[in-house]
């Protein structure tokens, strides 16, 4: 039963009710999180929104965590010259949010510590509170960010700051 559930929430899912959550104010906001947070360390944030999985993807029982691998992979955020990337990736069907590290990172930060910024996250969009909750993932992904790598570096920003909805 639970996957007949998780499938008819995935197909009612609207793209426009994703786009009244996620605005183009909450974008803005989300993109400015990024850019200053990106000013506290040396890490790369990326932050993607995606409504719901495809059919086929449901029917192979795609995990929200599988399903951010790819993105992960598909957005190249591996690809930073100190393996310093970060995916925040909210899966609105599931009502789930994941954080991916690159290897550079997740070898510095638990997971049970990237956890609890995925929980707090939930617990703002459980309440409505969608700017809030992307803002307090990025500035959580920040926090951890700078007590492993300290601004400095190249300086450049390797991966552009704007949020994807898919």
């Amino acid at each position: 039963m639970g996957k007949f559930r998780r499938m008819l929430r995935h197909l009612f899912s609207s793209t426009a009710r994703t786009r009244v959550l996620f605005s183009h104010a909450v974008l803005a906001q989300i993109e400015a999180a990024i850019g200053a947070a990106e000013a506290q360390h040396s890490g790369e944030i990326r932050f993607v929104v995606e409504t719901a999985l495809h059919p086929a993807a449901l029917w192979h029982n795609l995990t929200p965590r599988a399903r951010a691998v790819q993105v992960f992979a598909h957005l190249r955020i591996w690809d930073t010259h100190h393996n310093n990337g970060v995916l925040i990736y909210v899966l609105r069907a599931d009502r789930a949010v994941e954080i991916l590290a690159d290897r550079g990172i997740s070898a510095r930060v638990s997971e049970a510590e990237w956890q609890a910024v995925c929980r707090e996250v939930e617990a703002h969009y459980r309440a409505g509170r969608y700017a809030e909750g992307s803002c307090a993932a990025v500035a959580g992904v920040a926090r951890l960010l700078g007590q492993h790598f300290p601004p400095g570096g190249s300086g450049e920003n390797e991966l552009p700051n704007q949020p994807i909805l898919l």
